[in-house]
Order: structure tokens, then sequence, then C-alpha cells
């Protein structure tokens, strides 16, 4: 009896590139939709070099674009520890109860359980427990009705570690997509950044149906993968809401083989949390820590909006895993040799 030989995970070793450091973008386009545009056809293997305001013309009536709305709040804050002239950067994780938050502190070993960090405008917290991931609990005190009015006016968007430039009050604006809606974000559903209000009415006009998900993206989806074999690689849990709104036209656009299109890695992951009996999505809200590498069989999602991603990323893992880890590649090698511009602010990828 012959047994068809099943595929493998490639290694994460597989998924080694080096993209040069000019390539990275520091800045966003002046325009959101300036960047450009590479598309990938995986039925003809084609590759073709587009701007982004082309993608328009990739849709019909009927289609749907799914976006997540997830909002980045200002998280990353400047205090002082123990009223001392020594400043400490807190990153805001998430919210555990009422004031009482999940963070990353820097310099870490200098932040002990009992100590004091003071904020400015009666605003402070304490530190009362360390993480596992080598975060610290904190509880704030502050003398205003709300937390939140002094973290949007204080905080700054915490860009990731590659853009290596002071961060400005315009990141605020720019580092957060224009449909941005439901605040719980530490870093930007960045294949979004690309839409203007413009190209979502184009979209509205042709009949395209835009519908909302939400994923609020944690430091986990950029933690790096320290192991070679990635089914041992574990995603930290991210909540998500899937409206009954969403599910109903999706599965409606299903039921007439209308396209799914999905802007996003973390739209993509939420989905398939979601996906009942292979071919419908049920609404839902919880908490996911889904790891979507290659070989995966997606069952929503027709066609991906995203951006470059750092090589041997779970972002690139699942790029690989909707496009084929050696089409991926090879569109890498020839983004490079194009010269786009690379992850977050960088330049958008569209697979059909």
């Amino acid at each position: 009896m012959l047994f068809g030989s099943v595929e493998k995970p490639p290694r994460l070793s597989e998924f080694e590139m080096e993209i040069p450091e000019k390539l990275i973008a520091q800045e966003p386009e002046q325009k959101r939709d300036e960047s450009r545009l590479m598309v990938l056809n995986r039925a003809e293997q084609q590759i073709e070099h587009k701007q982004f305001t082309d993608i328009v013309d990739y849709f019909k009536k009927g289609d749907v674009l799914v976006i997540n709305n997830t909002r980045v709040y200002p998280a990353r804050m400047i205090a002082h520890k123990d009223k001392s002239e020594a400043t400490v950067e807190v990153l805001l994780l998430r919210e555990l109860d009422n004031d009482l938050w999940e963070a990353m502190v820097k310099p870490a070993r200098k932040v002990r359980i009992g100590n004091k960090l003071v904020f400015g405008d009666g605003v402070a917290c304490d530190v009362i427990d360390n993480t596992v991931s080598g975060g610290r609990v904190v509880r704030f005190e502050y003398n205003v009705p709300s937390i939140y009015p002094f973290i949007d006016e204080h905080g700054l968007p915490p860009l990731p570690p590659y853009i290596k430039r002071e961060t400005t009050q315009e990141d605020k604006s720019r580092y957060q997509t224009v449909y941005a809606k439901e605040r719980g974000s530490v870093a930007a559903p960045t294949a979004g950044l690309h839409f203007t209000d413009d190209i979502l009415e184009k979209m509205k006009a042709k009949g395209v149906h835009i519908v909302d998900i939400t994923l609020h993206i944690s430091l986990g989806t950029f933690r790096p993968i320290m192991v070679e074999d990635l089914t041992r690689h574990h995603m930290d849990s991210e909540y998500f809401r899937v409206p009954a709104e969403t599910a109903d036209i999706i599965n409606r656009a299903r039921e007439k083989r209308k396209k799914i299109a999905v802007v996003g890695t973390s739209a993509v992951r939420t989905l398939e949390a979601v996906t009942v009996s292979g071919f419908k999505i049920t609404p839902r809200r919880g908490w996911t820590d889904k790891f979507i590498y290659p070989p995966y069989d997606f069952k929503m999602v027709d066609r991906l909006i995203t951006n470059f991603h750092q090589p041997k990323s779970t972002l690139m893992m699942l790029v690989a895993a909707f496009a084929k880890k050696d089409f991926i590649l090879k569109a890498y090698e020839e983004a490079v040799k194009k010269k786009y511009r690379f992850y977050s602010y960088g330049d958008a990828m569209f697979i059909i």
C-alpha cells in the first residue's frame, strides 16, 4: 500500500537572507498611496511592478476587502525612577485590570519591584511584579479622571527598532491606518498604512464590500523565532473580534465565489482562527496564538495585501505559506534588486 508523502515544514535557516540597510524605510512616503506595489500571481508564477493606487483595478463587484481596524496607542512613555534624575522608558503592552498594566521597561536591570516611576502631572506607577517574558506589572496612580488622555498626549508610538531615528509627533498619525478605530495595538497593521480614504471610496464605488475585524497586535507577533524547528515556536496570545456583519458578508461572498482579499497578516490569522467546517467563518471574540507557517491550507483567504517583512519572522512565515516559500524568496530577491522599500514604512506586496 502506497502512502503520499507529507510535506515537512521548512527550517528557520531556510528563510535567511540579507536586506541592505539602505532599503529599510526610515520614513513613510510623503503620501500613503505613493508606495510601490509588487503583484505576485501564484497561478502563473509571475511578478509585476505597480503603484499602490493600481490595486483598485484588481477588484470586482462583490469582492470583499477585510481590514484590521485596530488602533495603535502611543504606548512608549518616559518616566523618572523614584523621583530621581534617572530616566526609564516604559512600553505599555496591555491593561490587565483597572490601572494595572503589563509593560516592558528599559533599562530593565535597574527597575525592580517596589520602585515608583514618575511621569509628571501627578501621574506615576508602582512596579508590583515581574513577568515571565522579562517585563513588569505596574499599577498607575493619578489625579485626573482617566489615564488615557495623559497617555495620548505624552506617549509616542513604539516604532520598531529597525527605524533608527527619533520618534516624532507626526508618527502618531502616520504609524496608524486611516481606518483605525479600536484602541489596543502596540504595533501597526502595516499593510494597511498604504490605504487612503480615496482608494477605499473607489473600491466601494466598484461594489467591493469593505469589512472590519479587530486583532490587537502585541510584541509577540515580532518576537524572534529562536528554534530551528518551526513547530516548536509559540506565539503570544492576542485579542481578536469578528463581528456578525463581517462574518455574514464574507460567508455570502464565499457562496457566490467572490474573492476574499485580506489586508495584513494579522487579519489573516484572525479569519483562519474563526473558520468552521472549512468554508465558513463564525462571529467570535477571544484570544488567539495561531502561528501560520508552511505548509498550510488557507480556508478563508484568496488574496493577501502585505508588506516586505523581516527575514525569519513569523510574518514572513505566513506569507511564505500563502505564496510558497521559493516564490516569496524569489520575490524578495527581486525587491532588493529593484530597490523596494522594506518593513513597516516600506512598499507593499499583493499576492493573488
